[in-house]
């Protein structure tokens, strides 16, 4: 991939793409929520967010065209920890950005917010998400039984993580 990708804040400008995104079951099912957000929702969502201190919410693009969206939610400063989420546009999944932007992401937490412990959930399902995250250092901690109802059943989660000593181990900055 000869792409330069990179990471910046959300602004209201990106709400019609998140809606997008926020509207495809594909999507929202791996997110374990309901494919059910509207504008008026999002842009809510958008100034509440916009001055929480503990998430950050990125948009994942190329000079000219949007990718996808990364967050880093629940941080926690005193345990020093948060939850990553990704969510590639399906229109660019499977053209090799979603480990750069994990590694943005984690670059970010672990270099500017010093954070400790990085984790995830991901559908059991969800194999190439999870090879993905593998791939991209997280490691498998726990599998949690029916955590989440979706569809009608419920769905097991791996719990993943990766920590900061790791990261800086085996980054190459």
């Amino acid at each position: 991939m000869s792409t330069k990708i990179s990471l910046r804040a959300i602004e209201k400008t990106d709400l019609d793409f998140l809606h997008r995104l926020y509207n495809n079951t594909a999507i929202m099912n791996y997110w374990f929520e309901e494919a059910y957000y509207s504008k008026a929702k999002l842009e809510e969502n958008f100034e509440k967010q916009k001055k929480d201190s503990n998430c950050r919410r990125f948009i994942l693009h190329t000079d000219n065209e949007k990718l996808g969206f990364v967050a880093l939610y629940n941080i926690d400063f005193i345990h020093r920890k948060a939850e990553f989420a990704i969510m590639i546009d399906p229109r660019q999944q499977g053209k090799g950005y979603a480990i750069p932007a994990t590694n943005h992401a984690k670059d970010y937490a672990f270099r500017t917010l010093n954070l400790n412990k990085l984790y995830l959930i991901a559908d059991h399902e969800n194999e190439k998400a999870i090879h993905i995250y593998e791939k991209a250092g997280f490691k498998q901690e726990a599998v949690l039984k029916d955590e989440f109802f979706v569809n009608g059943s419920y769905r097991n989660i791996v719990y993943m993580s990766i920590f900061q000593k790791e990261y800086l181990k085996n980054s190459s900055v």
